[in-house]
């Protein structure tokens, strides 16, 4: 069947989207085109606002609308903690816990040779600056548990020497409601180097 190039286009468009394939994107081309003039308008409307409006917050680095985040701005907020943390992502899914009060900083990145990003291309030379201007009591390092987030943590340690700011690393190892056999051995071999007093 041969299709309007119009929405060729929008499918072509749509199969960018991380894991969205030819298929998925077909469908959401579709499903567009069925729904009402309104909608569509609507998220065209809402993709400009978005690309227009949202920012990056001057302090943290998070996703704004204005010059700083809603977590910077919350007076409530323990200003003296501040997590560090790759990406966006990372920030909602720690905030989805409902357990961290502090702030935030994200890196937007890792530091990864084999990729050619060193330290100059993430947020480092930020933090640094925003750990001269503020009074911090600590600092979590909330890189991921793999290659480059290892790296990155370990990198901003060494760098953090310096400053008389307590660095502390998230905890890592068996997962709530983990059975221990069924546990990789580089994952219980850290849940056992990084045991705690009971």
């Amino acid at each position: 069947m041969q299709i309007p190039e119009t929405l060729n286009r929008l499918v072509r468009l749509l199969g960018k989207l991380p894991g969205v394939g030819e298929k998925t994107a077909t469908r959401f081309a579709f499903f567009l085109l069925d729904e009402p003039l309104e909608f569509s308008q609507d998220l065209a409307r809402v993709l400009l606002a978005l690309k227009e409006n949202v920012r990056l917050c001057s302090r943290c680095f998070n996703l704004t609308e204005s010059e700083r985040c809603r977590i910077c701005d919350d007076l409530r907020r323990q200003n003296g903690t501040i997590c560090v943390v790759e990406t966006i992502p990372d920030l909602v899914a720690i905030e989805r816990t409902g357990e961290f009060s502090g702030t935030y900083h994200v890196l937007h990145g890792a530091i990864s040779p084999l990729s050619g990003i060193g330290p100059n291309d993430i947020k480092v030379r930020e933090l640094l600056e925003r750990l001269k201007s503020e009074t911090v009591q600590e600092l979590i390092l909330a890189t991921n548990i793999n290659v480059d987030g290892e790296a990155t943590a370990l990198y901003l340690k060494k760098l953090l020497t310096s400053i008389d700011v307590p660095v502390t690393r998230i905890a890592s190892g068996v997962p709530l409601g983990g059975d221990l056999e069924h546990i990789d051995k580089g994952t219980l071999g850290r849940a056992l180097a990084n045991r705690r007093p009971l």
